[in-house]
């Protein structure tokens, strides 16, 4: 599913805001929570964003603010499976402590 995308000059993420409502909302109205959300999608789901090219996008602040993510989940989703699993191993022992 794709979760970044530019159209008309612009850049939008994916906003979820429950299982039955999202919303295409402008990359610069983005927040942690949202960068978070977007964050565990991109490792647990098939993740999907539109390639970034300067020249379909004239805002600079638009520019700036998809160059970064495109580029920092870029290296997520290519290091997803280490990830994840460095992710469990380190709250395994905090996970089976309390799951008892």
């Amino acid at each position: 599913m794709k979760y970044l995308k530019v159209e008309d000059n612009k850049a939008y993420f994916l906003k979820v805001v429950d299982q039955s409502s999202q919303a295409w909302v402008e990359i610069d109205k983005i927040t942690k929570d949202d960068l978070m959300n977007l964050l565990n999608l991109a490792i647990e789901s098939d993740f999907e964003m539109e390639e970034y090219k300067e020249e379909n996008l004239a805002n600079k602040a638009h520019q700036i603010i998809y160059k970064n993510i495109h580029e920092k989940f870029l290296d997520i989703i290519s290091c997803k499976t280490r990830f994840k699993d460095e992710s469990e191993s380190m709250f395994k022992e905090a996970i089976d402590k309390y799951s008892k």
